[in-house]
């Protein structure tokens, strides 16, 4: 049994809530305090007006300037730092602001200049008491470092797991994907993986990591002496960098909830097209109206994609292991009609609201997928990059007209291309446009 490292992405998500928090609490108790001193009671609602204009404006450039970030979670002076300046530039902000405006008359200039001061030492305090809290929440290390040792050269690495992979029966075997399954679930929660292997096992291990969610790094001692891009030296080792890991928080956050709002809405609207799809289905054979099939997704997992059957029940293919043809007798009179219009993918808005899927991503395929006489993965070993990401149910490869059979090794490498080149630059604004092309081929000559 492999375990899995106990994962961080929430607890770090409290710990940058409670740093808000706290901040917020440091400018408020800076401003009122100046107040008081000030002007006694009738201070505290000027002081108070001040810390609302400034608030605002200090959480935004916080937000960008790295005051909530992992360097600050890691590092308390780091963080200090940044809050500061993010205090410094919103109060700069707000006299720019009262001087156009010709409101700063109305405002002590003793009484915000030394609210700004007593909120930056209230605020360098908070951040001080601040790291108990992430000791509590995140343990020792705010990231989960993992050093896997697959034959290299031994190296350490402060606050990091080591496993060794001949221990647990782990090899880098692209052609075996229940090996990348065990990998995968051993990488469930890791944020920085480092690898050290053998030469021969490098390029392997590099395709595995591209596609495994994380930041990973593959030990090479030569990097050292070649001096290359993309890579670093500690320990006396050489480190390079093979891939990139997921999406920043704000972009997973706001894919996530796009993908939530949107497959949530659809299934309440939907319900009663899926409801009377599922009766048709279950009168014209008496079969089971859904269908699973095991797919590979984020970080080559395996899970159940859900879509309405199409085929009769002793035709089901639950591998994949045959790709559907044209006029195919396996396929039953609702089914070609819910195939022809992509009806028989809706289900899956199921799997999406569950977090197995997105609405937009490379499509997840069967394990016994061929492109040709070939399994995909045999085709290029670059597939297992597209897994870098949520499967979608739709991608940039559809709404291209890449879709049906892969008859052909190039069918394969046409629709690679085109998910290696989605998963490089997202942006929630591409996500619309797929979507919005998507509906130009719900119904296509290749669903068959």
């Amino acid at each position: 049994m492999i375990e899995t490292a106990l994962p961080l992405d929430k607890r770090r998500l409290q710990c940058y809530l409670a740093f808000v928090l706290a901040d917020m609490l440091a400018l408020f108790a800076g401003f009122w305090s100046a107040g008081y001193l000030y002007l006694g009671n009738m201070g505290l609602s000027q002081s108070g007006l001040l810390a609302q204009l400034v608030v605002p404006i200090f959480l935004t450039v916080g937000l960008y300037n790295g005051a909530y970030s992992m360097a600050a979670l890691a590092d308390a002076v780091h963080g200090a730092l940044r809050a500061l300046l993010a205090l410094a530039i919103s109060a700069a902000a707000v006299v720019f602001i009262a001087f156009y405006t010709k409101a700063s008359e109305e405002f002590s200039r003793l009484s915000f200049t030394s609210g700004v001061l007593l909120a930056a030492f209230c605020m360098i305090w908070t951040r001080t008491q601040m790291r108990a809290f992430v000791r509590w929440r995140c343990g020792p290390s705010v990231i989960n470092e993992l050093i896997l040792d697959d034959g290299g050269p031994a190296v350490t690495l402060p606050g990091a797991q080591r496993v060794s992979a001949r221990e647990l029966g782990l090899a880098p075997e692209l052609d075996n994907p229940v090996q990348l399954d065990r990998i995968g679930a051993m990488l469930s929660n890791v944020d920085r993986v480092v690898v050290s292997c053998p030469p021969a096992r490098r390029a392997a291990w590099a395709i595995i990591l591209k596609g495994a969610n994380v930041s990973g790094e593959v030990l090479d001692d030569a990097v050292s002496q070649l001096g290359a891009h993309g890579a670093r030296i500690a320990g006396g080792h050489g480190w390079l960098r093979v891939s990139i890991g997921p999406l920043g928080m704000r972009a997973r956050f706001a894919k996530r909830a796009f993908d939530l709002a949107l497959a949530g809405s659809a299934l309440l609207v939907l319900a009663p097209v899926l409801l009377i799809v599922a009766l048709a289905i279950r009168l014209e054979d008496g079969g089971p109206a859904f269908f699973l099939q095991r797919r590979v997704g984020r970080g080559n997992r395996f899970f159940d994609m859900i879509k309405f059957r199409s085929m009769a029940v002793v035709h089901s293919d639950h591998q994949g292991d045959i790709s559907t043809a044209r006029d195919d007798a396996r396929i039953t009179r609702v089914g070609r009609f819910i195939r022809r219009t992509s009806i028989d993918e809706l289900p899956q808005l199921i799997n999406v609201v569950l977090g197995e899927m997105s609405l937009v991503g490379p499509r997840p395929h069967a394990l016994g997928s061929q492109a040709g006489d070939k399994l995909f993965w045999e085709v290029d070993a670059r597939y297992w990059q597209r897994h870098s990401l949520r499967p979608g149910m739709t991608g940039l490869a559809q709404v291209r007209g890449l879709r049906g059979s892969t008859e052909f090794e190039s069918d394969l490498a046409q629709r690679l291309n085109a998910d290696l080149e989605y998963l490089d630059g997202w942006s929630l604004a591409r996500d619309i446009a797929i979507l919005a092309g998507t509906l130009r081929v719900l119904v296509h000559s290749r669903a068959y």
